[in-house]
Parts: C-alpha cells; sequence; structure tokens
C-alpha cells in the first residue's frame, strides 16, 4: 500500500513549524565488536572443525612409533537470510508536499530500520548464547560447561556456577579461559581480548577494568586485571544485549564467532505507470552464528 495524502495530512498543511520522529541518532554497527566478516557467494556456508593429533607417547628403545589420525570433528553452518523493506508513495503525496523531499527523508528511515535488523540479529547469537533450543555444529548451545571433544570429554566456555560480572567472576572466566584445550586434549593457549556487555554493566565494567586497586574491599591491594595487562582491548558495550546482567569475554580464538555477508545492502527505486506511485526498496543478505565456541566465554548473571 503506497503512502498517501491522507497520511500525510499536516505535510500538506502552510505553517507547519517542524517535522519530527525520523531524526533520532543511531547506534553504528556494533555486530563488529562481536564477528569477524567474510564475504560469501554461495546460498550457505560451512566451516569443519578438524581435530589434530593427540599428545606425542614416549617411544621405547627398539619399538615401532606411535601413529595417529587426524579427522573432522564437526561441521558449523551458515545460512543466509534475505533482509528486505519498501515503502510507496503516491504521486499526489509527492507532488503536494510542501516542506521537502517526501522519498529523501523516509529513505534515510529505510536505511535505519535496515541497521537496526542487523544489529538485533547480530546480538541474537548471544542474547540465544544460553539457550539449548539455538545449538551450533556440535549441537551445543554457544556458551555451554559440556562442549563435546573429540577425544572424549568437554570444554567449558561458561562459568561452572553462574555469577554476576565482578572481579572475582571475571577472573575466573580468564583463568578458565587460560586453561581451554582443542578437540585432541592439547592446551589452546586461549586468551580473552575484551568484555562485551550490555548497556545496564556499563558502570561496573568500567570500575572492574580501570580502577587501580581492588574495588569494594579496604585492603590496599592492585587491581591484578589491570596490572596484568588482561583483556587489553577493554569492554564494549552491545546497545542490543537483552539480558541485562549476562557478560561475555571474547577471546583471540580464530574462526570462532562469524558473519556472513552474501550480497550488501542494495536500495532499488521504481515508478508505476499507470498509478504514478514510485517504490522504493532496500535488501540484503547475511547470516550470523559461531564455528568455534572457545571465541567466546560467557555468563548468564546470577
Amino acid at each position: 500500500m503506497a503512502i498517501n495524502r491522507a497520511q500525510l495530512v499536516k505535510e500538506l498543511e502552510p505553517g507547519l513549524n517542524a517535522l519530527f520522529g525520523l531524526e533520532y541518532q543511531q547506534y553504528g554497527d556494533e555486530t563488529g565488536i562481536i564477528f569477524d566478516t567474510e564475504s560469501s557467494d554461495r546460498a550457505f556456508e560451512e566451516e569443519v572443525m578438524l581435530g589434530g593429533f593427540g599428545a606425542a607417547p614416549t617411544k621405547g628403545e627398539g619399538a615401532g612409533v606411535t601413529y595417529d589420525a587426524a579427522q573432522e570433528a564437526w561441521t558449523a553452518r551458515y545460512t543466509h537470510e534475505t533482509i528486505a523493506l519498501a515503502f510507496a508513495l503516491t504521486e499526489e503525496a509527492i507532488e503536494d508536499n510542501l516542506y521537502d523531499k517526501l522519498s529523501s527523508r523516509y529513505t534515510k528511515a529505510l536505511a535505519r530500520s535496515m541497521a537496526h535488523t542487523k544489529n538485533v540479529k547480530g546480538a541474537s547469537v548471544l542474547n540465544n548464547a544460553f539457550s539449548s533450543t539455538y545449538t551450533g555444529g556440535d549441537s551445543t548451545e554457544l556458551c555451554s560447561t559440556s562442549h563435546p571433544l573429540l577425544s572424549g570429554g568437554s570444554l567449558s566456555n561458561h562459568l561452572g556456577t553462574a555469577a554476576d560480572l565482578n572481579e572475582t567472576s571475571l577472573e575466573s572466566a580468564l583463568i578458565e579461559i587460560a586453561d581451554m584445550v582443542d578437540e585432541r586434549g592439547l592446551k589452546a593457549a586461549v586468551r580473552g581480548m575484551s568484555l562485551i556487555i550490555p548497556s545496564e554493566l556499563a558502570f561496573v565494567a568500567e570500575r572492574v577494568l580501570k580502577s587501580e586497586l581492588r574495588i569494594a574491599t579496604a585492603d590496599n591491594d592492585i587491581n591484578a586485571i589491570r596490572s596484568k595487562g588482561m583483556l587489553p582491548g577493554g569492554y564494549d558495550v552491545n546497545h542490543y544485549l537483552t539480558d541485562s546482567d549476562a557478560w561475555f569475554v571474547k577471546t583471540d580464538a580464530p574462526n570462532g564467532l562469524k558473519h556472513y555477508q552474501r550480497a550488501s545492502m542494495k536500495t532499488g527505486m521504481e515508478g508505476d505507470f499507470e498509478t504514478g506511485n514510485v517504490r522504493y526498496k532496500a535488501r540484503e543478505r547475511y547470516s550470523f552464528g559461531w564455528s568455534d565456541p572457545r571465541a567466546i566465554f560467557g555468563s548468564p548473571g546470577a
């Protein structure tokens, strides 16, 4: 249905002082603080987790060498979605508008809507990180204490006891990250790089990461997280996270959280000969997900 003069009646009257409601500032692309972006030229992308070799055993004198076999563990699939939105204006509404070009104003609103949706879809990966109905290639939710390993046993990227963000819980998370192993149980040497939090935790993160001394204690102890240079990326606020006390540590594990861009946003405009209506459309294709859960460590809060 096209936007017509009846829906824009005040914009057709002389004496209108201001038009408002579409000028709000908006947050930028906040998916970049969570995901590594790659391009795609297919309907979907797959990434395969490989298991290398186990620890090398001691070879006895005169004995034969031990052989090991590498194999595939599991596959993560990224299926691209098409995101699109459009609007139309009647020829008469365009002709009779007294103040500015309708198309210019509403195409900006269209871009705003597209950007909002992308941020929401990106944040949904973390918003569902603790949900067993939103699983990855290893059939486990993103943040879990029981990611299955090829060698047997499991990997944890979730605090054993969920806790709110504070100095103690963050130190525990960094210790667990340092203890992560690969699919065959070898140390993975993963390091926490930055903290990803909702806006409600910004003040807590500022105190925990930037105070020279420990907070909420009378002891004259140094802030070990700061003095050791842990989390060199500091913290990033994502305004599209929906859980006010969930928090995440992004690590330097490669091939972790991915954003595949299948088709960049394109806009189009066309007029209809019979009605004179003008239609405007924006369209984009992409996907968000994860391959290696070692790329993130999380807690849903207490």
